[in-house]
């Protein structure tokens, strides 16, 4: 039996308001191959998304990637991922329904035995309610530059973003999740 291979064309066309909120101990993990087409999703992964198990198995995870979300967010993501680094981030996904679902992301390479990245992990869990409305308004800020100047110019917006509050990428998203700020 052959599996339907979805593409972004087949995500919704009709981007809604309608919030799905993750539960305190949902967990969310997918797993890809090195050009992002998912061969697993757990049961979290399916019920959030909206599509069947079927559905997702053999499409691009960028099937759910929300048109809000920047595209700095992912160059900085793959940049990561790509040096063997870990990524953590706010991450905004689309549902089948045309919905939305925020996370909070942890991204990894998979590698095999002679350390050659044969694929990427994500796991996602409850972002913090506080981080989701603070993450809000620096993506709506990069979205802007990006419409004015490209990726080019959001890069620069968040690069000044964090320079001006003396922090790195990784130290804001984590005290952004935690409410800790070091």
């Amino acid at each position: 039996m052959s599996l339907k291979k979805l593409n972004k064309n087949d995500a919704p066309k009709q981007i809604t308001n309608h919030e799905k909120v993750m539960q305190e101990n949902d967990f969310i993990v997918s797993k890809t191959d090195t050009k992002g087409v998912i061969h697993y999703g757990n049961r979290s992964f399916v019920s959030m998304s909206g599509y069947d198990k079927k559905e997702i198995i053999g499409a691009n995870h960028n099937l759910i990637r929300h048109p809000f979300m920047p595209q700095i967010a992912f160059k900085l993501a793959w940049e990561l991922i790509a040096q063997k680094k870990e990524f953590f981030g706010f991450v905004k996904n689309l549902c089948k329904d045309g919905g939305f679902y925020w996370v909070f992301a942890y991204i990894t390479a998979d590698v095999d035995k002679q350390g050659n990245i044969i694929g990427y992990t994500s796991f996602r869990r409850k972002p913090s309610p506080s981080g989701v409305e603070e993450i809000r308004s620096v993506y709506k800020l990069l979205n802007e530059a990006e419409a004015r100047g490209g990726m080019q110019a959001s890069e620069k917006l968040l690069n000044t973003y964090l320079l001006d509050n003396k922090t790195t990428y990784e130290k804001f998203v984590h005290e952004l999740q935690t409410g800790v700020v070091a």
